[in-house]
């Protein structure tokens, strides 16, 4: 009893201070290498106090099987540890990918009021370049074609619907005769 008090002691105190070791090397240390050392140590002190006829045989055959069953603990828990990594890296790169979406339409939407924007200014600064436009193409025709070197005559007209992008011509501030 005496013997197996002292081996007791032993394997409770290496134990101890090895795992307190694989604890504080947690960045030098796989899963798999802690699991397999506290599983040795575990499965040979329980191996020396099953086999009473022959602690060591017994003590070597419980740290085998308990290395073994401490990698396969540690293999799994680093396998877990890695699919939480990736979901979390998935979930982040879905996030990013969302945001740089909502930026590239916001980014859209303000071009397209700035172009809008632009257009109205253009509408509105012909309106006051061509005052009789604004009330009607009738009621300047005469006027124009009897000016003789007046935009009919060079073969343009203003066009009123410059910036508008709903017409033709929608990018010239004149109209091409087509007669």
């Amino acid at each position: 009893m005496k013997k197996f008090s002292w081996i007791l002691a032993l394997v409770m105190m290496v134990t101890a201070v090895f795992s307190n070791q694989t604890q504080a090397q947690n960045g030098k240390w796989s899963p798999q290498a802690k699991g397999a050392v506290i599983g040795a140590l575990g499965g040979g002190a329980a191996g020396a106090l099953i086999n009473k006829r022959n602690r060591v045989v017994g003590g070597a055959v419980g740290g085998v099987a308990g290395a073994g069953v401490g990698y396969a603990i540690g293999k799994h828990t680093d396998n877990k540890r890695k699919q939480a990594a990736a979901a979390a890296a998935a979930r982040q790169a879905a996030a990013n990918r969302a945001a740089n979406e909502r930026a590239e339409r916001q980014a859209l939407a303000r071009r397209v009021d700035a172009a809008e924007r632009k257009a109205e200014l253009a509408q509105a600064k012909q309106q006051q370049q061509y005052p009789a436009m604004a009330s009607g193409f009738a009621a300047s025709t005469p006027m124009m074609l009897t000016a003789s070197n007046g935009p009919v005559a060079s073969g343009y007209l203003p066009n009123e619907s410059y910036g508008d992008r709903n017409s033709a011509y929608s990018t010239s501030e004149v109209r091409r005769k087509s007669w």
